[in-house]
Parts: C-alpha cells; structure tokens; sequence
C-alpha cells in the first residue's frame, strides 16, 4: 500500500490545481469558483522513485450561514481523507492572507494529530514572500512556498515528503491490468449511490441534486474475491442543455472515462424509464467497443408484477436494434437488491471482450452455416475462411471472393449465429469481409 498524502484547506486556495501538478495531468477540474471539488478525488504520484496516493479534497468550511446543500458532506469526505492518510498538506493562500476558515481548518487538523506540512500557494513572484510571514499565526514551525500552477517549489515540497515517509514503496503492477469499469448515464439516475454501496462506505457525495459528481474518480475496488477499478463518472446530458463550463468539463470527463473503461454499466432510472439521452449514452459506449451492462436502479420504487421487468427488457432491447445479446439488471442501490450481481456479470462480459477462438474451432463452427446459407447476390460469392484478429475486442475477418457483393444483413446474420455458438454477451462485435 502507498503512503496517502492528503490536501486539505478551506474552498479556493489551488488544492484540485496542485492536485493536477502531481499528477501531471487534468483529472480534477479546476475553476476560479468556489467549492467545484465536492469528492475525494485519488491519484498515484511518482517522484524519486517513490508512489504516493494522493488525495484532493473539497474546501473545508463550517460556515454555518452558508445554505450550500453540499456542505455537510463535504466536510465529512474532508475528515475520511485526512483520518486515512499519512501525511497533510494543508494548504493556504498568500494573496488572500489568513481567513477564518483557514483557523478552522487547523483547529480540525490539530485533533487527528496526523503529521502536517503547511504549504503557502500562489507565491508566483518574490514579491509575496514577505507576506507569506503572516501564517506563521496558524501555529506551524515551518511552511513551504509554492505556486501551483508554475510548478514553483513543489520539487522541494516533495523531496521533504519523501524524506519523512523513509519505507520504500514499489507500483502495483496487478493495477493497471484489472478491468476497469466505469458507471455511467444522465445525472441523477443513482450512480455515486450505487459507487457507495459496492465500496460499503460514503466515498461518493450523493444528494437529489442533478450534477452533483463533476469529477470521474477512480476506486480500486478488492472485496469478497473481486479485484477491478471502479469509475464513477458525472452525469451526461444532452449537449444543447449543458450551460455551465464546469459542467462540460465534467460530460468531457465522463466520456474520457467512457473511452479509457473496459466495461460500462449504463444506468437507467426506472421512474424515467428508457429515455433517448440513454440511447445517446449506449451508442457511444458501443462505437468506441467496450462492454455494456444495463442497469435499471430504482426498481424498489416501480409497482410491478411478473411481468414488468419483461416490459422493460423488450422496450430497451427494441431501442438498442442489432444488440439482442445485452445483460439487463434490475436493481436498487439503497435496498442493494442485486447488486452483488452487478460486478459478477461485469466481470463475465470483461472476460467476454477478450475472449479468444482458435481458427480452426471457428471454421469448424462457421463454415457449415455459411455454406448452408450463402450470401443472396446475383454472383456467386463464396466464403472460404475466417479468423479472429489479435486485438483487444472481438473482431473476425472472412475472406470471400466477392466482399463488396455482402450486405449488410448478412453481416447481422453472420454475427448472430456466431453469438448463438459463442458467449459473446454484452460485447460488440465486428465483422469484415475481405478479398
């Protein structure tokens, strides 16, 4: 395990930009608005050859006229991060001098008796480092300058950390070989509750907030024999309804997290029901070829009988065309009906997409009905062989005399015989004829 390096201050101070200057990368949104982190967002950050976890957290603030509905949750996914960590970066900023909130968060610091590097940001010219005197007042021994966006000092920040965490850590490798599996669709359908369910801990912000995530977090999840990376991921909308710059950071984080999965579980509200933003949401995940699961949440809240859930399946199967061979849940995250089901079949359809068949096993399978049943054309088109390519998702090649004489519907015929012989469930496949 890491050393878990926490960075906590009050909203405002460059914590989600320093966060991003570890890691060497935009995985945290970054807005001159307030109070845009609300999660406990986690990064692996490598520097002399030492890992450390770090954490971005939301501003701490204990305001209490401050009517944000956020607020109480995130102060209490401010005090998980810095219970579980090894050290704190409380970070301040030098251009607002001392805040109340920044006493308040020393005060909360004070009580966990974690050890506690007091950093002092946005020190961008020399011309601030007199100033930086004043947080003296907070009580701490010593502070670092640094600037969060340049980069400036952070080196020399990190060197003390690696200085006071002497044990030498080595990378996971088994992480970057598990599945990843993303949870997605539109805002408020239950994703950050059904993350927190299967986590068995509040790791997620949740309210009845649309848009309440805004970060794609990933968790490495470990429980009950299961090992993968769980991704929980804003809510997508509808382009023409996105308004707010943070919230298109967050669709693009989404779709980034699309992009980068191995399985998606596509979550729909069964209040809503099977809306056209899902189909959006499916069409994508099935262009860039990942595995799909959908999830119905919500279906405590349903009246139904023995039948309902067959209503629902066919309505979602007539949306989804072509792709009959899908896993369809009917789930709830705060009852936890089904949900031990939910990553058993995710991993199922994740071995699916990187399943292998021999050649000689799928001419032994294929050619027989292939020959049964020939392509209709007006020339005599034959197919004479077939095998899968070395790539990361189900794609088969069939050479034929005459590829451009196959239609499309044939192509359909083709792979639904293959999914009857084959478990190819909840996976995409592509099929091409060639000379």
């Amino acid at each position: 395990m890491h050393p878990i390096i926490a960075i906590v201050g009050r909203p405002n101070v460059g914590k989600s930009t320093l966060f991003n200057r570890f890691l060497g990368s935009r995985d945290a949104i970054i807005d001159s608005i307030s109070g845009v982190t609300r999660d406990r967002h986690y990064g692996i950050l490598e520097w002399n050859g030492r890992l450390f976890t770090v954490i971005d957290t939301g501003g701490y603030i204990t305001d209490s006229k401050n009517q944000n509905k956020f607020l109480s949750e995130i102060q209490k996914q401010v005090v998980i991060a810095v219970k579980e960590s090894d050290i704190v970066l409380f970070m301040v900023d030098v251009k607002s001098g001392i805040m109340d909130e920044d006493y308040q968060v020393a005060k909360l610091l004070r009580e966990y008796q974690k050890p506690i590097l007091l950093v002092v940001n946005k020190v961008d010219s020399v011309k601030y480092i007199p100033k930086t005197l004043e947080f003296y007042a907070l009580g701490f021994e010593c502070y670092y300058c640094i600037s969060a966006i340049s980069g400036s000092g952070s080196g020399e920040l990190l060197d003390k950390l690696v200085t006071m965490l002497q044990k030498s850590y080595t990378q996971e490798s088994c992480l970057e070989t598990l599945p990843k599996i993303a949870i997605v669709g539109r805002p408020n359908v239950g994703k950050s509750t059904l993350m927190n369910t299967l986590l068995g801990e509040e790791r997620h912000v949740v309210t009845d907030i649309s848009g309440t995530t805004r970060d794609s977090i990933q968790v490495h999840y470990s429980r009950f024999g299961i090992k993968c990376i769980l991704i929980d991921t804003a809510g997508i909308r509808q382009k023409s309804k996105v308004r707010e710059t943070i919230e298109f950071y967050s669709v693009i984080r989404a779709i980034r997290a699309i992009e980068n999965s191995d399985v998606c579980l596509l979550m729909i509200d069964a209040q809503r029901g099977y809306e056209v933003q899902d189909l959006n949401i499916f069409r994508f995940i099935e262009k860039n070829k990942k595995g799909v699961i959908i999830l119905v949440n919500k279906w405590d809240m349903i009246e139904k009988d023995h039948h309902t859930h067959l209503v629902y399946e066919k309505i979602i199967k007539k949306n989804i065309s072509n792709v009959k061979e899908l896993p369809i849940l009917f789930i709830s995250s705060i009852t936890k009906q089904r949900i031990s089901k939910t990553l058993e079949t995710a991993l199922k359809v994740y071995k699916n997409r990187w399943k292998k068949i021999k050649t000689k096993c799928l001419n032994e399978l294929m050619l027989p009905i292939i020959h049964a049943t020939p392509p209709c054309s007006i020339l005599h088109v034959n197919i004479k062989y077939c095998t899968q390519l070395p790539t990361n998702t189900p794609k088969f090649y069939f050479f034929t005399n005459k590829p451009k004489y196959i239609k499309e519907n044939y192509k359909r015929f083709i792979e639904n015989k293959l999914r009857k012989k084959i478990d190819f469930k909840g996976v995409p496949l592509t099929i091409y004829f060639n000379k």
